[in-house]
């Protein structure tokens, strides 16, 4: 009769079977994070260019709790906290007076963790979004829009992505509004000719005619001054 005694064979083997399944799994879980990035993104596209009026409060209202309960299990990923910066950014400004500055608050919260995290992640749009918002939040005593602020972000995600369609349409808009409006134009044609983004068709579609139209309104400004 064998009285050898196996267990620790057997122990050392369980936990590599145990070793292998962790590993297996991580693709898995990696996917799974891509699919509802890629999946908020996509819904965040809907409401944004698709949706009007009480549906595009609805459906932002609807995208921004799924998007803090993403954000929520994946507190260390700089993608989950952007995003839950950018959709509580775009709820503010379409959801009016009330409620508008906490969503703005929250947003600049989310975005300022996802920088300490990642500053260049998504491309820098991180930066973009930060200093969208702070070009666009009231400031003084009413809110913390800060325009040097603003501009820096803004620099710096030119930096990291000098191409891309999104901080140079909103690098454009800012400057516009600072009534720099030869530099609005160049950054404007640098974002009419930004290479597609073949995983957002629909935001692509959308950001190319608000940059068509903001072209228009700087060539009337320069038009006058002329």
């Amino acid at each position: 009769m064998n009285t050898t005694d196996h267990s620790p064979l057997r122990r050392l083997f369980q936990s590599f079977l145990i070793t292998v399944a962790l590993l297996a799994s991580v693709p898995s879980m990696a996917d799974a994070f891509d699919d509802t990035l890629l999946d908020i993104q996509h819904r965040w596209a809907q409401a944004n260019y698709q949706a009007s009026g009480k549906d595009q409060k609805k459906a932002f209202a609807a995208l921004l709790e799924d998007v803090r309960r993403f954000a929520n299990a994946n507190d260390n990923r700089a993608e989950a906290l952007a995003w839950h910066g950018i959709v509580a950014s775009t709820y503010a400004g379409v959801k009016g007076p009330f409620g508008a500055m906490s969503l703005a608050k929250e947003a600049r919260d989310a975005l300022l963790a996802a920088e300490s995290l990642d500053p260049n992640a998504l491309d820098g749009s991180v930066y973009t979004s930060l200093g969208t918002l702070y070009s666009k939040v009231p400031g003084g005593i009413i809110g913390f829009g800060d325009k040097d602020l603003a501009r820096d972000y803004f620099q710096k995600a030119l930096a990291a992505n000098p191409n891309g369609i999104d901080p140079n349409y909103f690098y454009g808009e800012f400057l516009f509004e600072q009534e720099e409006y030869e530099a609005a134009k160049a950054a404007l044609l640098k974002a009419q000719n930004a290479p597609a983004r073949p995983e957002r068709p629909l935001a692509d579609e959308g950001r190319h005619e608000e940059v068509t139209a903001l072209l228009a309104q700087v060539n009337k400004s320069l038009s006058k001054k002329s």
